[in-house]
């Protein structure tokens, strides 16, 4: 009979380690998700109040980012009308140095 005692009191404290983990996951998790949700709100409500500074912010730096890009292009074009034997020479040094990379570092597996 304490055999079957054993057993059972050995079942019955699992079940109880297993719930623990259990509920502790579940509280994990729903905390979680309430902070999820709170940051939500926060961040729906920050765009909500200031969504037309935040809209207008954003096309500012879009407009400035394209304007700075076009301007680096033309620069680069001058660069290669000005200098086209300059240009020459940093694409070529830029391809041997990739090839010699390649070279180095693939070497071993054509082995």
């Amino acid at each position: 009979m304490s055999r079957s005692r054993d057993i059972e009191r050995s079942l019955h404290e699992t079940t109880e380690r297993v719930g623990d983990r259990v509920r502790q996951a579940a509280n994990g998790a729903a905390g979680t998700a309430h902070d999820l949700i709170e940051r939500g709100r926060r961040a729906t409500s920050r765009f909500g109040r200031h969504g037309d500074s935040y809209r207008r912010q954003l096309t500012r730096a879009a407009e400035d980012f394209a304007d700075e890009a076009n301007y680096q292009y033309r620069r680069l074009r001058r660069q290669v009308n000005r200098h086209p034997a300059a240009t020459v020479a940093i694409v070529a040094g830029t391809i041997g140095a990739f090839l010699l990379l390649r070279k180095a570092f693939g070497g071993r597996d054509e082995d």
